[in-house]
């Protein structure tokens, strides 16, 4: 019996809703982008619903996280306070770092979020600090981290992953591969498009799933979560999916076609879950009852954080030095 199999109505309708909040939040911030209220480049994940969405029902609060700069459905999904994320991501004071970490580095300690992050794979061996941090004091937490396709090209991912090995540390690995690492192909790239044979050499059990398939994401990562509360160590995940969008808000796309994306786009989580749910015999009124909850949850926190204040001038040395 596959876990999602026992999974109850309530939780069916709760990753719909972690879906949906996802979708809301990163097409409100495109209109604000556009409009100029939101400065600088704007990375979103749109086809890749799943992953976070399902997540939030795996990792808890005392579990810690460490996401991409394209993580924000994961920040979503893990909890945390919506006015406290969008006035980040708004450079507002009132969001997590007072308007000053921006959008590609969100950080909610509390909620055991340690740090969306800007720099490719920076993210690994954060969460294996926070790995090693729960075995050492044995509080039952877990850490998970988040990383694209191109992240396996960098050095310190794979000196995460063998500590993460050696250490048997409980480390989810997830890897969201949507085969370009910004504008670059996997083929391109690598040389071994298969990246559970990447984790071979370091002795992590690695398996390939459907991305785009919720229950297939939330199978694989409760699987993982309990190899890695019950003293097991790390699991890499490969989870193949696919951005819809461009890299950031002004990319031309000339990197791969048109038909490819719409492709991909006959995909997409949102309208396979939704088939998911009927077929599960959840009530089309439930369905869309759930869907315009998280729209306007979103536009209302949205709002709430546009009200905030900048930083002011005076306040542009302070938290620079502990």
């Amino acid at each position: 019996m596959r876990p999602s199999d026992s999974l109850s109505r309530d939780d069916l309708l709760l990753i719909w809703r972690h879906m949906w909040r996802m979708r809301a939040a990163e097409t409100r911030l495109t209109q604000l982008s556009r409009d100029g209220v939101l400065r600088g480049s704007l990375h979103l994940a749109e086809g890749q619903e799943a992953l976070p969405a399902a997540t939030g029902l795996v990792i808890r609060q005392v579990d810690k996280l460490t996401v991409t700069y394209r993580g924000h459905g994961y920040v979503l999904s893990k909890g945390c306070d919506l006015v406290g994320v969008f006035g980040e991501i708004l450079g507002r004071v009132g969001g997590f770092g007072n308007g000053k970490g921006g959008k590609m580095h969100l950080t909610d300690l509390e909620n055991g979020l340690l740090g969306a992050n800007g720099i490719v794979g920076a993210g690994v061996p954060i969460a294996a600090g926070g790995g090693l941090a729960a075995k050492v004091t044995g509080d039952g937490s877990i850490a998970m981290t988040v990383f694209g396709d191109g992240a396996l090209n960098q050095g310190c991912v794979h000196e995460a992953c063998n500590i993460a090995a050696l250490w048997k540390l409980p480390l989810i690995l997830l890897c969201e591969n949507n085969l370009y690492a910004e504008m670059t192909s996997l083929a391109r790239s690598s040389a071994v498009t298969d990246l559970t044979q990447r984790m071979t050499a370091y002795g992590i059990p690695a398996l390939r799933i459907d991305g785009n398939d919720a229950l297939a994401v939330y199978d694989a990562l409760w699987n993982a979560a309990d190899d890695a509360r019950s003293g097991k160590g790390p699991t890499f995940i490969e989870a193949m999916t696919y951005r819809t969008c461009g890299h950031y808000q002004a990319d031309a796309e000339t990197y791969r076609t048109r038909k490819e994306v719409e492709q991909w786009r006959k995909k997409s989580p949102l309208i396979r879950f939704e088939k998911t749910l009927l077929d599960r015999k959840v009530e089309r009124s439930s369905i869309d009852d759930v869907r315009r909850q998280a729209e306007d949850e979103i536009n209302s926190a949205i709002d709430q954080a546009l009200k905030l204040p900048s930083p002011s001038v005076e306040s542009l040395r302070s938290n620079v030095f502990a």
